[in-house]
């Protein structure tokens, strides 16, 4: 009978093996040489490209190269929507351009936006571009993101607590499944499947405290997050930012040397969430009324809360830009956010669904007019607001009860900026370039015109990068009623890179010989890359062997320009060990050892 019983467990565990199965999305890949060489002569350039993982509708971006002191501050566009300041700006972005999987090539005809000649020198190119044929794929079936709420909505972790690439990033969202201030952890890779992996935390401060907006990690302290919210107005009517230590599926506890007992209090008028976003120095904070339409008093502010105690170091007035009197006496609001507010590589960006107006800021430089960077207002139709011919209230900004609606404003790791849209037909995101430049409103195959709540970009090189939403898109809105969430979190592929388009190529950079250099990080956990030069296009394989001299992987098999390139490799597959990798370009070949770790 015993033997029977451990047989019984043994086919279990068998079975539950058999069924767990890792989410491992077909990261949509670009490569392409890093240094491209144009004599800017009117012929027709043509830049091989590869892409792997999916398809991707590409746009291919050619921007000014370190001329941002020349460029200083700069309105144009209908209406002075677009405005630049002290940075490298767009002078050609392509239609969308459909790539397939495998080789392709992009054209340029050497001419900027108004169809001139683009004078010989210097340039900086991108490739964008998102998986435009495929559905979306479950990263999770069984996370219940918390969906109505205008900013805040979720966050991926990229980094660990020393800055670190993760070898697996996480997705932390608002429970709408649970109590009010239940917050959701949910680890990138996991079985799309299994609800046993919901890490969750209750992180409630006070009975009177109204948990609004997800958590946000603190750097260089993984155990610690930021959560906003409010005291309602009843009790004490003020808004702020609490820090909870994380107690995985247990109650968080306020770090109480941290502001007042764990809260850092800004009062303001009760309002919609704003907020936070952290960097190794401040806690952001956004202090807004925009539901007040009868109010004659601008409020747009910016807070700076200090990172290490909780004091309220800074507030800076951005009414300048996102308070518009004419726009009150068009029947819109005075004061138009912003709600919502993320962070990357320095920068915050701002974005509110009650204005047009989407924003990069430096929040570094001292004088916040000076900080902004780029800001994209209505003119373009994208993320604009009274567009349409015979509107009612033409060209009116600052508006939230009108269409479109967006819920997010992020930037990837190229300052490419996207915000889900709903009540715009079948769309899915606006897109506008690293300058705020305009590029379009688009969609992911089988959208529909439902609520869309957040796309989050996890972009680092990982196995997991990509655009992250919610499943509400899914679904149409009869199938979706106001307010309520849709189970789920979905992934579809994107990538952009970024290069040099010169006319002149540096004979100390110009590769006049074949080299291979040892892959970068390791030892590695799971992701590597591979950096290697070819002196003239060719046909160029990378092969993986292990220790038995038996090949277990092709990175690459594909035609390649002269110059340098880099390929990631994902060993997420193998078991731990040394490896070695073999490129072979022409008549050369170099073999060099790597370790995996697990």
């Amino acid at each position: 009978m015993k033997k029977v019983a451990v047989m019984i467990f043994v086919l279990v565990l068998v079975c539950s093996w058999a069924y767990a199965v890792e989410f491992k999305p077909p990261v949509l890949r670009y490569s392409v040489a890093p240094v491209i060489q144009y004599d800017f002569d009117g012929t027709t350039l043509k830049i091989p490209v590869t892409v792997s993982g999916s398809p991707a509708a590409t746009f291919f971006c050619v921007f000014t190269k370190d001329k941002a002191g020349t460029v200083g501050e700069v309105r144009n566009g209908y209406l002075g929507w677009h405005y630049v300041n002290n940075i490298d700006t767009s002078i050609y972005i392509s239609p969308f351009t459909p790539l397939g999987i495998g080789k392709n090539t992009i054209e340029w005809n050497g001419k900027d936006e108004n169809g001139k000649t683009v004078p010989a020198g210097e340039y900086t190119y991108y490739l964008w571009g998102y998986d435009y044929q495929n559905q979306k794929l479950f990263a999770s079936k069984v996370v219940y993101p918390w969906g109505h709420n205008w900013c805040g909505i979720a966050h991926i972790q990229e980094l660990d607590q020393n800055g670190n690439p993760l070898a697996k990033p996480w997705f932390l969202y608002k429970n709408y499944d649970l109590d009010w201030g239940v917050k959701g952890k949910w680890v990138l890779g996991n079985d799309p499947e299994d609800a046993a992996l919901i890490e969750t935390c209750n992180v409630v401060w006070s009975q009177d405290f109204y948990v609004e907006v997800v958590a946000v990690p603190v750097p260089n302290k993984t155990t610690d997050i930021f959560v906003s919210g409010g005291i309602q107005p009843s009790v004490g009517n003020s808004r702020g930012v609490v820090r909870f230590n994380w107690v995985p599926n247990g109650n968080a506890t306020p770090v109480t040397t941290w502001g007042e007992n764990g809260y850092a209090s800004i009062p303001e008028i009760w309002d919609s969430g704003s907020g936070p976003a952290v960097d190794n120095n401040y806690v952001y904070y956004l202090n807004q009324t925009y539901h007040d339409l009868t109010g004659d008093v601008p409020l747009s502010e910016l807070v700076y809360i200090s990172i290490d105690d909780g004091t309220v170091e800074q507030r800076k007035d951005m009414s300048d830009w996102w308070c518009n009197v004419a726009d009150k006496a068009g029947d819109g609001q005075l004061n138009g956010g912003p709600n919502g507010l993320s962070a990357r590589g320095g920068n915050l960006f701002l974005g509110s669904h009650s204005s047009c107006l989407v924003q990069m800021l430096d929040p570094n430089v001292d004088d916040y007019l000076e900080g902004v960077k780029w800001s994209n207002k209505n003119g373009d139709y994208v993320f604009d607001h009274h567009f349409l011919v015979d509107d009612s209230k033409p060209w009116v900004c600052n508006d939230y009860k009108v269409p479109p609606f967006w819920t997010s404003f992020q930037g990837d790791a190229n300052y490419f900026c996207i915000g889900p849209l709903y009540d715009l037909g079948a769309t899915s995101f606006a897109l506008v370039g690293p300058d705020g430049s305009s590029i379009g409103n688009f969609a992911f195959a089988g959208e529909t015109a439902s609520r869309k709540y957040f796309d989050n970009y996890c972009d680092y090189g990982s196995p997991y990068d990509g655009i992250y939403t919610d499943n509400t898109s899914s679904v149409s809105k009869d199938e979706n009623p106001d307010q309520i969430p849709v189970i789920g979190l979905k992934w579809i592929g994107h990538d952009s890179v970024k290069g040099v388009l010169t006319n002149q190529v540096n004979v100390e950079d110009a590769p006049s010989a074949f080299s291979v250099a040892q892959n970068s990080p390791n030892p590695f956990n799971p992701t590597t890359t591979i950096s290697f030069s070819v002196p003239e296009a060719g046909n160029v394989s990378i092969d993986v062997f292990n220790v038995a001299g038996q090949k277990v992987d092709t990175i690459a098999s594909e035609f390649m320009s002269a110059g340098s390139h880099s390929v990631t490799w994902n060993a997420s597959g193998l078991s731990a060990g040394v490896y070695f990798y073999t490129v072979k370009a022409g008549g050369f070949a170099k073999t060099i050892k790597m370790t995996l770790l697990k």
